[in-house]
């Protein structure tokens, strides 16, 4: 028998790191992060994991370059909306974590329409740590 955790906490590094080894713009590394999260978020369901808890940006990738930081902004802001059917028909709930201040009023506006719309499902909680 196999012990599936409960919980499972990923800290997203290295998409920057990634898109420069192949000669790409950072967007491209994050937006390859996206594809693996939305491989994980399967495998938790398949793997009957119960929360998947993902650390996206922290309150340090402020420092960044502004266009990398409006670039990841309008990433999220176009991901959510794209992936909330999916999410609704695998019965995903998500929630965020961290602060707000800060956060352009389109992500925040964002998150409580994602988190309004798939409210009732828990085949799999995904936590979203933005601005942590």
């Amino acid at each position: 028998m196999i012990n599936i955790p409960l919980h499972i906490a990923i800290i997203m590094d290295g998409n920057g790191r990634w898109a420069r080894k192949r000669g790409l713009p950072r967007i491209y590394g994050h937006r390859a992060g996206v594809k693996a999260v939305r491989k994980t978020i399967e495998a938790c369901l398949d793997l009957g994991v119960k929360y998947l808890t993902l650390y996206t940006f922290s309150t340090e990738n402020w420092t960044r370059p502004p266009d990398e930081v409006m670039g990841l902004m309008k990433l999220f802001t176009d991901v959510i909306r794209k992936e909330i059917k999916n999410l609704k028909e695998k019965k995903v709930r998500v929630v965020f974590i961290g602060r707000r201040e800060g956060l352009p009023e389109e992500v925040i506006e964002n998150m409580e329409w994602v988190s309004n719309e798939t409210a009732k499902f828990r085949d799999l909680t995904l936590i979203i740590a933005l601005n942590y």
